[in-house]
């Protein structure tokens, strides 16, 4: 299985490809050229007509992202993790094992930070595991350091212009870059999202809401029924514009329902959180896309909804969170001048256990006019449209056709054919598949025009809204349930699902696992087995979820260490988060001793035994005397209990203290503005000079009552590095304007910087 195979270019890719070669050339003689394509072939080719020059002052934000330092390495462990009879089947990397095996190293994320300062850039935001270093500068700064000439230009087929780079950009590094994001905004990402059309398919007759539409509690009991609840889970969704969660009240208000999941708005890149129709901003998506998550996993640990501009800013954020969520879910479209653009992203979702569902798309089988990115990449679960009835209100499931206006085909970008989908029985003359190229979409659930919908602060609708956007979330609900039965049973967590429920779907239990749809059409039919209007079909209640959970096991307990290396400067501490994971009703407290440690260093736990069930986290810090000799040692940790024990192991590395030397600390962004029960980050900058590399441990002060302040890490490791600083607002926090103060402590300096809170209602 190769998750970042693409075949043979499409004729428009290899006609921009021809148009740009000059370009290219041009852009190799001032610096090193990218490993993505930039120029958009309609302004190549002259079909977009030039209109003037992006004004030089005109300041524009853009994502620098670094690429893959082991593209094989990473190829080869994804066939591994993803192979049933492999020794680290589903044993997926943290986000620090990811770095630092197949992100930027350090020195050359370190490389392009310095580059774009030069340049006349700011940096805002981005971080090594992300990948991504944001910058903000003027056109005039941008067109110097990535030598384009920016332009403004008439859209061929929508009635606007749109700016874009002239050829494709170059820098001066040493080593290519692999994309940056922003140089262009020829495509604006659009929802999966479509109004009740005349004449369109009749309205809900069996939903348990308004008018008898469905409610995402409704496609809960169609597709599962059971007991669970996604507890202990965390889903993500990607949203391209903020919400205004009075919505979401106002939605579980009218249907008599409470939502108990606390939810998460992230803002990725500076992009507002916030949306209201005041404003001309439309939280339709957004909305529906929380109320079927919601509705199909209520019992959610939170839910993350990840705000942002840029894709690949976002998707940064969505790979390198804590806790990272498993679960992710898309119902956004848009056209890449590049669609290996993400790939990296995608392919490090799968390297991590996270999931990643995206909506198929509204406007019929998908050809080279009706693009279907990011819904045909091979590395994601296309998610189509079916049209459900259910025997009655909240009731089960019943009867399911193809909905006419799904997404679904041949990828129109001629991405290669995925091994999953090599398998015998999935492609046939019957469903008219490629045995070249990707097909999709990979599964399905309901997305006719039968749903109530609450949105932009205005009256509710009934049976007015469809979309395979209401199917990819309750997708990623679902997987919630299934990852949560998992880690019951004591098994690990499903991470991508295509290689797991394609033999399910050539396998004897196919119809105990999905419903198969086998009427209706897209443009290809509905059909037995696969299709490319429904996929495999849609979840088929407890049976689907037992299979990919699998069975129960004896009741167990795992322990992890994050980070898994710390490296302490002589007379300092340093500190690991040991986590215990409890399967197979494993209901037991949790002793936690140390082994393996140097004379010299005291190693202690907070607390010193997790308890029952023995779920949670204790804090390991290793206090290294000024005596203990230099050098790298494996400290054993060991837990204890329900007559089970376990071990994980951390590798301590002691460093000599500093003899002078001293560090500077700075916050990006220095001001922020939060309100009630919400959260704002800013990134702590540590940077030495003189030689000095003790770690540098942070702490805060100035926070009024009400809010906390949090550092991951709480400890900047030789004094360089970063930390982001999340300060989170209680409700009833004292508004207005307050001073946190920063302070960072290593090597006997001390040092502060200072970020300006303004608290809101």
């Amino acid at each position: 299985m190769r998750f970042r195979a693409r075949g043979q270019a499409s004729v428009w890719r290899v006609l921009s490809a021809a148009a740009t070669l000059m370009f290219v050339a041009a852009g190799i003689a001032h610096g090193q050229s990218m490993m993505t394509r930039h120029t958009r072939l309609e302004v190549t080719s002259g079909e977009a007509k030039f209109v003037n020059r992006l004004p030089g002052t005109q300041v524009l934000r853009l994502d620098i992202v670094l690429p893959l330092r082991d593209q094989a390495g990473l190829d080869s462990f994804l066939k591994e993790v993803y192979d049933p009879t492999s020794p680290i089947y589903r044993h997926f990397l943290t986000v620090p094992e990811f770095t630092e095996r197949f992100g930027p190293n350090q020195e050359d994320y370190d490389a392009v930070v310095a580059f774009a300062k030069s340049r006349g850039f700011n940096v805002v935001g981005g971080s090594r595991d992300g990948m991504d270093v944001q910058v903000e500068g003027s056109v005039t700064v941008i067109e110097t350091a990535f030598n384009v000439a920016m332009g403004v230009y008439q859209h061929p087929t929508e009635n606007r212009t749109f700016y874009a780079p002239d050829r494709e950009p170059s820098a001066s590094l040493g080593f290519p870059l692999w994309h940056i994001s922003g140089l262009d905004n020829f495509s604006i990402p659009h929802p999966a999202l479509v109004h009740r059309k005349p004449g369109a398919s009749p309205a809900a007759t069996t939903g348990s809401g308004p008018s008898s539409s469905f409610l995402g509690s409704d496609m809960r009991a169609a597709y599962y029924g059971g007991s669970l609840t996604g507890t202990g889970q965390y889903l993500g969704l990607l949203e391209y514009a903020g919400t205004d969660l009075a919505d979401l009240d106002t939605y579980f208000t009218n249907v008599g329902q409470t939502n108990k999941v606390p939810i998460d708005l992230i803002s990725t890149d500076g992009t507002s959180t916030s949306c209201y129709s005041s404003q001309g901003c439309d939280d339709t998506e957004q909305t529906i896309d929380m109320t079927q998550a919601l509705g199909m996993a209520p019992g959610l640990s939170e839910l993350y909804v990840y705000v942002g501009s840029s894709d690949t800013a976002i998707l940064s954020i969505m790979t390198t969170h804590s806790p990272l969520p498993a679960q992710l879910s898309c119902s956004w479209g848009w056209s890449p001048a590049d669609p290996s653009t993400d790939d990296p992203y995608y392919e490090k979702m799968a390297s991590q256990g996270q999931n990643f569902f995206v909506a198929a798309g509204d406007s019929e089988k998908w050809s080279s006019s009706n693009y279907p990115y990011p819904a045909e990449d091979a590395n994601i679960v296309s998610v189509g449209g079916t049209d459900l009835t259910t025997a009655s209100a909240g009731g089960a499931w019943a009867s399911e056709t193809a909905w006419s206006d799904s997404g679904g085909g041949i990828s129109p970008d001629h991405i290669a054919i995925p091994s999953w989908q090599k398998l015998t029985g999935v492609i046939n003359s019957s469903n008219g598949g490629s045995t070249t190229y990707r097909n999709g979409p990979d599964v399905a659930a309901n997305a006719n025009f039968t749903y109530y919908v609450c949105a932009d602060q205005t009256t509710c609708t009934a049976n007015e809204y469809g979309g395979t956007s209401f199917a990819a979330p309750l997708w990623a609900g679902y997987l919630a349930l299934v990852n949560e039965q998992a880690r019951a049973n004591g098994n690990a967590l499903l991470g991508f699902i295509n290689p797991s429920i394609y033999p399910l779907g050539v396998g004897s239990g196919y119809s105990t696992d999905f419903h198969d749809i086998t009427s209706g059409s897209n443009g290809y039919p509905a059909v037995p087995g696969y299709d490319l209007v429904t996929g495999w079909g849609s979840p088929n209640g407890a049976g689907l979820l037992n299979a990919l959970a699998e069975t129960s096991s004896s009741p167990n307990f795992s322990l992890s260490a994050s980070p898994g290396s710390v490296s302490v400067v002589q007379g300092n501490n340093g500190t690991s988060t040991i986590t215990a994971s409890v399967s197979g009703g494993f209901n037991s407290a949790i002793a936690l001793t140390a082994s393996g440690q140097p004379s010299g260093v005291t190693v202690t736990f907070n607390p010193t035994s997790i308890a029952a069930p023995g779920s949670g986290t204790s804090t390991m810090t290793l206090a290294v005397a000024s005596s203990t000799e230099t050098g790298t040692y494996p400290v054993t940790v060991t837990g204890t209990g329900g007559g089970v024990t376990q071990t994980t192991t951390v590798s301590l590395t002691v460093t000599a203290a500093a003899s002078g030397g001293n560090f500077s600390l700075s916050a990006s962004p220095t001001s922020l503005s939060v309100t009630w029960g919400k959260s704002g980050t800013s990134t702590i900058t540590a940077t030495p000079s003189g030689g000095f590399s003790s770690a540098v441990s942070l702490s805060a002060s100035g926070a009024p009552s009400g809010v906390t302040v949090s550092f991951s890490p709480a400890s900047i490791s030789s004094g360089s590095g970063n930390s982001t600083m999340t300060i989170k607002v209680a409700a009833g926090a004292s508004t207005g304007n307050h001073t946190i103060t920063i302070t960072g402590t290593g090597g006997g300096k001390t040092n502060t910087t200072k970020v300006t809170l303004s608290v809101k209602i």
